[in-house]
């Protein structure tokens, strides 16, 4: 059965396909770039009809332009979902390596040759580290040299730790040196790194749980607060100006304040209140990932829970007012 996706994929631009092509061997996906382009193009543009033909008469916004917004939205989702699998694949690559780095060291004390010592440290714990240890043993059985195998090894994994050591590995083996004492010294080396970041990213745990306490709770409840005022305000307003006398306008030169027709509206506070809570949730999302990793993306997936908590809150926090306030005030 011929595939779909495919033929639509090999339509785009050869740099940009290699470009995805390169994404996605950093990450954990196991799919062509052509079909995964022709999956993105396919069902982009068919969940894009979609919302736009459903939300046009709701949200009150041409077709075209919903059609546009849900393609983009579609294929940014999809292409940071790939970016994020691959930071993640580099990241457990580095957590293991250490462990991976000291069992080579020992295989080389106990009289193995290097690239044996390689091979026997593969273990299932280890994850794609595993997997590309096990293909340098293919690799270098079949005849290819242990250094230039090393050197592949970095193509599959996005890690600058892993780089790092390869280089440190791959100049040992030209130049001769003890390699097993180098192993030891990087391994320890890493597992210092890791203790430092862990113990840097606890004392911005702080910073990070006031933003997202700022955004999950603080601006939705004043939100709803000033949208449930505005409702009372408007309300008021409108009562005052029906019992005011019709020829009150010839006295309004002499009073303090004038009695006029509110022009906010409480649909519009809403309105402005959701697209405030969405922006400021997609900013303090990227802020947290920036403290917390030093990579905004990285915050990118604490966004969709953040927005649906602050939205639902406001939502709930402009019922309960309603329910409760409103009730005596009689809204």
């Amino acid at each position: 059965m011929m595939d779909p996706y495919k033929p639509i994929g090999q339509l785009l631009p050869k740099g940009f396909r290699r470009k995805i092509k390169e994404k996605l061997s950093y990450s954990n996906l196991q799919i062509n770039a052509e079909e995964f382009l022709g999956f993105a193009l396919i069902f982009g543009t068919g969940i894009a009809f979609i919302a736009a033909f459903v939300l046009e008469n709701v949200l009150q916004i041409p077709s075209y332009v919903l059609f546009l917004g849900v393609f983009i939205v579609f294929q940014l989702i999809l292409f940071l979902w790939v970016s994020l699998s691959a930071d993640s694949k580099g990241k457990f690559v580095e957590e293991v390596l250490p462990d991976a780095l000291q069992l080579m060291s020992s295989n080389i004390r106990a009289g193995l040759t290097t690239d044996k010592a390689l091979l026997m440290a593969a273990r299932p714990e280890f994850g794609p580290l595993e997997y590309e240890i096990r293909r340098i043993g293919k690799e270098t059985m079949a005849g290819r040299s242990l250094a230039e195998a090393l050197g592949k090894m970095t193509d599959r994994i996005k890690s600058t730790n892993l780089e790092r050591t390869v280089d440190l590995i791959v100049q040992s083996l030209k130049s001769g040196g003890k390699l097993a004492d180098l192993l030891d010294q990087t391994a320890s080396d890493l597992r210092d790194q890791q203790i430092i970041q862990k113990e840097i990213s606890a004392s911005v745990l702080m910073y990070v749980f006031f933003i997202l306490i700022a955004i999950g709770l603080g601006a939705p409840a004043l939100f709803a607060l000033s949208s449930f005022l505005v409702t009372l305000l408007t309300q008021n307003m409108e009562m005052i100006s029906k019992n005011m006398p019709s020829n009150m306008g010839e006295f309004s030169r002499a009073m303090p304040i004038a009695i006029m027709d509110v022009k906010i509206k409480a649909p519009f506070i809403q309105k402005y209140s959701i697209i405030s809570l969405l922006a400021s949730t997609f900013f303090g999302s990227i802020v947290a990932g920036l403290i917390m990793t030093g990579e905004e993306k990285q915050g990118l997936k604490y966004f969709p829970v953040m927005l649906v908590l602050s939205i639902g809150l406001f939502l709930l926090a402009g019922w309960i007012l309603q329910k409760t306030l409103g009730g005596m005030l009689n809204l």
